[in-house]
């Protein structure tokens, strides 16, 4: 039986986004979202615990917080190699982890295919943006290079609050302050608390989780700070009405007001697998208008969809039109632009 760090390695040269350690099954790598057996032998609990408990050396860890919940998140770097962020947890009595491999320098946001107006975001100075998009999607990576961006063309302090902390920031013309929860603060709505004792023109947070760290991340973004948020929603719709709806119904009016104040823009994503068997980008922007502000203030979110088509000049994408011209340009081929448009019907139409 192999150790973890042979399976770090490999997965790092075959291009893995992830690494699966789960008893029952061999060691397995998540490659362009298909999963590659990495050797034939089946892991035994045994193995499993074995394993688990190399990932806890090499990252200098306790084990009391995943015996105590039964569950963990951590991160860990192997010098030369990469970053990993790692989370463990019992499953049928046994350990378990699942490994993301997170390249050690931030990447060229060119080379990853974010548009332009993504990227435009750096240059806010206030109010909320949200990265939104399912597991997986790329969302910490856009993040990233939008931080990157301000960290290399802004004096600001920036503060990300992270769970755990996956790219590494180097100051450059800012200063970045990463927190990481569990570690360097007890969680991000205390966190978020503290980070408006701290100085900060822009914040991340890594994750909006409930309805107390909304609120206080929209307050901190109406006081004259840039603030990016992750949520891990599909849709700009989707993303505005889990806002709203994670408040108590006799609140729900005075945060439709609220967060069509202070939110700026809304950036959607999901990976779509390419012909060369890799994977492209997809993203939905919105920036809000005047017209979009109405519509979130009246509850008539169901019609941002037809503002956001209607805001092409503007900066405003849809994920159907973002779809259609991956398709359009051979990155993606029909049948997957078939697949992940919102609205297959219309987008057959559109490819002939």
């Amino acid at each position: 039986m192999e150790k973890i760090l042979d399976y770090l390695e490999k997965a790092v040269e075959d291009g893995a986004s992830d690494l699966f350690v789960v008893a029952g099954s061999p060691v397995c790598e998540k490659k362009d979202k298909r999963l590659v057996r990495m050797d034939a032998q089946m892991l035994l609990p045994d193995d499993t615990r074995r394993l688990i408990g190399e990932l806890y050396e090499i990252a200098k860890r306790s084990m009391d917080r995943f015996e105590e919940h039964g569950d963990d998140d951590f991160s860990c770097a192997v010098r030369g190699l990469a970053r990993f962020r790692i989370n463990t947890y019992r499953q049928r009595g046994s350990m378990a982890a699942v490994v993301r491999v997170v390249a050690f320098d931030i990447p060229d946001w060119q080379s990853l295919r974010i548009p332009a107006q993504v990227m435009d975001l750096a240059n806010l100075t206030n109010g909320m943006v949200l990265v939104t998009g399912t597991a997986g999607s790329g969302k910490s990576t856009t993040q990233a290079c939008i931080i990157n961006r301000i960290n290399q063309f802004r004096e600001a302090h920036i503060i990300t609050l992270e769970d755990p902390i996956e790219y590494l920031h180097r100051n450059q013309s800012s200063i970045v302050s990463q927190r990481e929860v569990a570690i360097d603060t007890q969680d991000y709505l205390s966190a978020l608390r503290a980070c408006l004792r701290q100085a900060p023109d822009v914040m991340l947070v890594g994750e909006m989780r409930d309805h107390d760290t909304i609120r206080t991340a929209m307050t901190a973004a109406e006081t004259g700070h840039l603030l990016i948020a992750t949520l891990h929603t599909k849709g700009t719709v989707n993303t505005i009405d889990r806002i709203v709806d994670s408040f108590p119904s006799g609140q729900q009016s005075q945060v439709r007001v609220q967060l069509s104040m202070v939110l700026r823009a809304v950036v959607c994503q999901q990976l779509l697998p390419d012909v060369n068997g890799g994977l492209a980008p997809a993203f939905e922007v919105m920036h809000m208008n005047s017209a979009i502000r109405s519509l979130i203030r009246d509850s008539k979110t169901h019609q941002i969809d037809s503002a956001i088509a209607a805001g092409g000049a503007e900066g405003m994408v849809t994920m159907d039109h973002s779809i259609l011209k991956l398709a359009q340009s051979g990155v993606v081929s029909k049948d997957t632009a078939l697949e992940y448009a919102d609205n297959p019907d219309q987008m057959k139409r559109r490819l002939g």
